[in-house]
């Protein structure tokens, strides 16, 4: 594993632990308090992931701000990335409880019973449900086609040093949703724009993983940070890079206007802000700099704004 450098594991005190008691659900009991850990209501920065690419899709189709719509999926990406976690904590119980990080977990640390756990995840997922039947029905077929991916998720980083490839694959789903929901014409613009986004996760998702690298080699998890080794900046230049590139192609497909190509100027800067200023070894960095991706879909849904608007 020579092309897999691992660096010295570091301090305990400066892991920060997957179950943090912060805000409003440090103030609640124990029991509704683990709930909602298990579904990381704690940490919003994963339904705003999840989020942002519906608003995009929404905003690519030139349909005005859509509030109405953007509120639905809203929910149903807190409810569903909430289900998601929910389900992952429940495969990878055993695996977790040997990461330093995940060990205090809900499921993983017994403080909440896989029944219990199922019966909630079944309850995001009627949230989720609810969120469903209000789209038309483009947009619900298109979205019942994310579930055998999300149902194999917590598997592929036992079987593939890729494992955010796949997540990729389903944190971005939520693109076409948004699309069908208003046209369903352009595709080949939406597929080059959802494949720069699934890219935009790889990288992201690479500097999440470096939370665990030291943990994951022992237990034997696989994941793109350990695969790329030292040579992990040079790949998140790479996937980011390819992701803009991608959204750039997208956006011309949509409107051929070298002008309208400056919206993407911002994202653009943001990520490459973050590959420079990562510091793989310092193991508060990778966090910030992942935690950050929310203003960078952001700026990318402003991007889609004015590409599916301007001059609507």
């Amino acid at each position: 594993m020579s092309d897999q450098t691992v660096p010295n594991p570091a301090h305990a005190k400066d892991i920060v632990p997957d179950t943090e008691h912060r805000g409003l659900v440090a103030r609640l009991p124990q029991v509704p308090r683990d709930l909602a850990q298990l579904a990381r209501f704690d940490r919003p920065i994963g339904w705003w992931l999840l989020f942002w690419p519906c608003a995009w899709g929404v905003w690519l189709a030139g349909a005005g701000p859509q509030l109405d719509l953007l509120g639905w999926l809203l929910l149903g990406s807190i409810a569903m990335r909430g289900a998601g976690c929910v389900y992952n904590d429940i495969v990878d119980a055993k695996l977790d409880r040997q990461v330093e990080r995940t060990a205090s977990r809900p499921v993983a640390s017994g403080r909440i019973s896989k029944k219990a756990a199922w019966a909630w995840l079944l309850f995001l997922c009627l949230i989720g449900l609810t969120v469903l039947l209000q789209l038309r029905i483009e947009a619900q077929i298109v979205a019942l086609g994310s579930l055998a991916l999300v149902a194999a998720y917590p598997f592929m980083k036992r079987i593939t040093w890729w494992p955010q490839a796949w997540l990729g694959m389903v944190f971005t789903w939520g693109l076409p949703v948004g699309w069908f929901a208003l046209r369903t014409d352009n595709l080949d613009a939406i597929a080059a724009i959802y494949a720069g986004a699934a890219l935009w996760v790889i990288g992201f998702d690479t500097i999440y993983a470096l939370q665990d690298r030291e943990d994951d080699a022992i237990v034997g998890i696989k994941s793109s940070a350990l695969r790329l080794g030292a040579s992990v900046k040079g790949g998140v230049t790479l996937f980011y890079g390819c992701a803009v590139g991608l959204w750039a192609l997208g956006f011309w497909l949509l409107r051929a206007d070298w002008v309208a190509l400056l919206a993407l100027v911002p994202v653009a800067v943001h990520l490459i802000w973050q590959v420079v200023t990562l510091d793989p070894d310092d193991p508060s960095n990778p966090l910030d700099r992942f935690r950050s991706n929310r203003w960078a879909g952001a700026l990318m849904a402003a991007a889609c704004f004015v590409i599916g608007n301007a001059g609507a």
